[in-house]
């Protein structure tokens, strides 16, 4: 499954991170042949790639930075050059995209989506489909073909490795496009933008339709490019998606293979329904089950006149919130303790300092009564709490959080600049082949083209696919033009946005799904904070040259931003599953169905289990005080995004004095500790780099009031590290496989408990228990 970055980014449960929240470890190259065989590429720390670098650390040297170009020496055993496809696959049957491929992929997909919306609007953080449904493919489709004969009608025949590339193709595209909901979306209905999610549920509807195809379509054409024509130029690896190919290549090459996925997925279930009993059950007496206020049962043994209640205000507690631990166990010790350590510079030392010094103000939950007279709320969004006049600490260090992530962002991606250049010069020398191309079949000759269009035999990448299995260009231009045109009707119709301005997103979103790709393939992490707030801020320069009302305004905003992110999001992603076709030597064409398919699944999917959260959790849409008193989702993407908009939008800037100042200073800070990232950690200093703290991390502490996540990951990260230490083999196998059981079953459990909300028989009320709760509420 993968983090999405604010928080933006996904989590790729197989040690590959990529969460819209960009933990930005580092990751070993998947194909370096000094440290992984072909036979080791299961390994779930097999990759670590920070949002800068590529690490291929040479003898005697530190890592090449892929902005620097260095060269790494890649080809040395055939077998492990990245950039030819494998050899040593069966052959399969000549059509792929079987019914039980795609029923089992869509599954998978539908499965992440409705996970991610859950553990999106509790944190930001989101999970890809890809290593998940490469697995529960292989467990679910190679039992299904041997229990049944060769010649079973739909379900039967042989199942191998490139049809468990349809599965995973079909998971992503169907898993795809829950970002949005945990971000833009949201933001509107939070500024009374739109109506309901229940009214608005077909807008929804056609704008993931538009935004969603848009992404697929544009992502056709850049298979070639990013894939065949500069892939060995620049070095562009994908390491997910070339993790969860190897990973498919291993599972089919023995039967030792096909023995550790059946381990895999027996430890994946059993996690799974743990993870998911856990979650249903633990509503009904969440103070013993799930949430443990150590310092709240203090404070009641202290007679209810004790400091402990000081530490419960900060939320200072432990969760036993199985998607974060499993989180914790993915992403390894530096991204979760930089997750920690910022919420303790947050949430113990600053926030306790502001209210201290008068710069922030708490509120307390009942003043009348003289046992928790003292219980105060530090995470008032509304009112006063909400303004310069008397900001909560929450609102206080929402905007130096905020700040710090759009900053360490764009430093990560500015770091990229000499890839950038790589790039343009063979866009360049691309068109210049074309227009050639163009004139020879004038009969026309332009020595000049001939001479810039030309690319160096050495940097050529031979395309696995036959002439016939290659996506024709009348396969997808015209449909991408009639989504550009739909693009602007749905947006001028159903949002009352100019087509000028529409077709500004639409430009946006194409530059930004270019970007997202580029940058995907370099270094695993698509930069949706760079590519949504990029558009936010464009587009709010320019509505105010048009002196809108300002809630006009912010709507076209969050909009613009939403279709970017979505364009962006889906393309880099289905760019990746070309990646994972073109190693695994599969029909294009057939990949390009699959994710057509897939695709219709998320469209309906994604706007249909926000609706299911928001009608069981008003307050995911509504800044209410009396529904934010209570409210189990922070959605701290959500609060990113609109204070993007406020910011932008409003004529009276809304973020109080002392902590814009303190703002930029934290910004410039955090835009230094990764330029030191990059460029420190060279020769004898590159061991260190893994001690470096983790900017984005720390940002996202600072706009998540609740601790416990930080805490619940800390929880994850250190018996890995030890399992992993001690039992490096038995981690390999069973590693993934329970990280990623307890990510997907607490999701699940989620959304079951939103059924049993709009049911009315969800726990603590009506049924159930608040008991070791403070204030009898958890």
């Amino acid at each position: 499954m993968a983090i999405t970055e604010v928080v933006d980014r996904p989590i790729e449960p197989m040690g590959n991170i990529n969460p819209d929240v960009a933990p930005l470890t580092e990751k070993e190259n998947t194909f370096n042949p000094r440290h992984h065989s072909s036979e080791q590429t299961t390994d779930n720390k097999s990759a670590n790639v920070s949002d800068t670098e590529v690490t291929n650390e040479k003898p005697g040297k530190g890592p090449a930075f892929v902005g620097e170009m260095e060269e790494v020496e890649m080809d040395e055993e055939p077998h492990v050059d990245p950039f030819v496809p494998f050899d040593d696959l069966p052959e399969e049957r000549h059509w792929l995209v079987t019914f039980r491929a795609m029923l089992t992929g869509c599954i998978c997909g539908a499965l992440v989506n409705s996970s991610n919306l859950y553990l999106g609007l509790k944190t930001g953080w989101t999970f890809g489909a890809s290593l998940f449904g490469s697995i529960v493919g292989f467990s679910v489709l190679k039992s299904l073909a041997k229990a049944l004969p060769e010649n079973f009608p739909i379900l039967g025949g042989s199942f191998g490795p490139r049809e468990n590339n349809i599965v995973q193709t079909a998971a992503t595209a169907s898993g795809g496009l829950a970002s949005v909901f945990i971000s833009g979306i949201p933001a509107l209905y939070q500024l009374n933008l739109l109506k309901t999610p229940q009214e608005d549920f077909w807008r929804l509807v056609s704008l993931t339709i538009v935004g969603g195809y848009f992404g697929f379509f544009f992502a056709t054409p850049l298979r070639k490019f990013f894939i065949i024509y500069v892939a060995r130029e620049l070095r562009l690896i994908f390491p997910t998606p070339s993790a969860t190919a190897m990973t498919i290549r291993s599972m089919h090459a023995a039967a030792t293979g096909e023995m550790i996925a059946k381990l895999k997925m027996k430890a994946l279930s059993i996690s799974f329904s743990a993870a998911f009993l856990l979650r249903v059950v633990s509503q009904y007496a969440p103070g013993i089950l799930w949430d443990w206020h150590i310092f709240t049962w203090f404070f009641i043994w202290g007679n209810y006149n004790n400091g402990a209640i000081v530490v419960e205000n900060w939320n200072w507690l432990i969760e036993f919130t199985p998607a974060f631990i499993g989180c914790g166990v993915l992403v390894g010790m530096n991204t979760a303790f930089s997750f920690f350590g910022g919420s303790v510079i947050a949430w113990a030392i600053i926030g306790p300092t502001l209210v201290h010094y008068g710069a922030a103000f708490g509120e307390q939950v009942d003043p009348e009564d003289p046992k928790w007279n003292r219980y105060i709320s530090y995470a008032g969004m509304t009112g006063d709490a909400a303004s310069k006049v008397a900001p909560s600490p929450r609102f206080w260090m929402l905007w130096p959080g905020v700040l710090l992530m759009i900053v360490v962002s764009f430093t990560e991606l500015a770091l990229q600049y000499k890839v950038f250049v790589y790039v343009s010069k063979a866009v360049f020398r691309g068109s210049c082949n074309a227009m050639n191309n163009l004139m020879k079949t004038m009969k026309r000759e332009s020595p000049w083209l001939e001479k810039n269009g030309k690319q160096q035999a050495s940097d050529m990448v031979q395309d696995s696919a036959a002439d016939h299995e290659l996506i024709k260009w009348w396969m997808w231009f015209p449909a991408l033009l009639l989504c550009i045109i739909c693009c602007c009707v749905v947006l001028g119709v159903e949002f009352e946005m100019p087509v000028g301005m529409s077709l500004l997103s639409v430009f946006l979103a194409f530059f930004f799904s270019f970007l997202a790709v580029q940058c995907a393939g370099v270094t695993d992490i698509t930069p949706l904070t760079a590519a949504s707030k990029a558009s936010q801020i464009v587009l709010g320069g320019a509505t105010k040259g048009e002196h809108w009302k300002v809630p006009h305004a912010q709507r076209l905003n969050l909009l613009g931003g939403s279709l970017a992110s979505i364009g962006a999001n889906q393309a880099s992603d289905l760019v990746g599953d070309f990646r994972v076709g073109f190693l695994l030597r599969t029909s294009p064409q057939q990949q390009f169905l699959a994710q057509g398919i897939g695709t219709i699944v998320s469209v309906f999917m994604a706007p249909a289990l926000f609706m299911l959260f928001a009608k069981a959790y008003p307050c995911i849409v509504d800044l209410d005080e009396t529904l934010q008193a209570n409210c189990p989702f922070s959605a701290p993407s959500v609060s990113a995004w609109r204070a993007v908009t406020v910011a932008i939008t409003d004529p009276e800037f809304p973020v109080p004095t002392s902590s814009g100042i303190f703002s930029i200073i934290f910004s410039i800070f955090g835009a230094i500790m990764v330029i030191i990232r990059h460029y420190a950690y060279t020769g004898k200093w590159a061991k260190y780099r893994v001690y470096h703290p983790n900017m984005m991390c720390i940002g996202l502490a600072f706009v998540l009031p609740q601790t416990v996540y930080g805490t619940a990951m800390v929880m994850g990260a250190v018996p890995a590290y030890f399992w992993a230490k001690r039992a490096p083999k038995h981690f390999d196998i069973y590693g993934y496989a329970v990280a990623a059981g307890l990510i997907a079953g607490e999701g699940i459990g989620g959304v079951i408990n939103a059924i049993f909300q709009i049911a009315g028989i969800a726990g603590p009320s009506p049924y159930g228990t608040n008991i070791a709760c403070p204030y009898n509420s958890c």
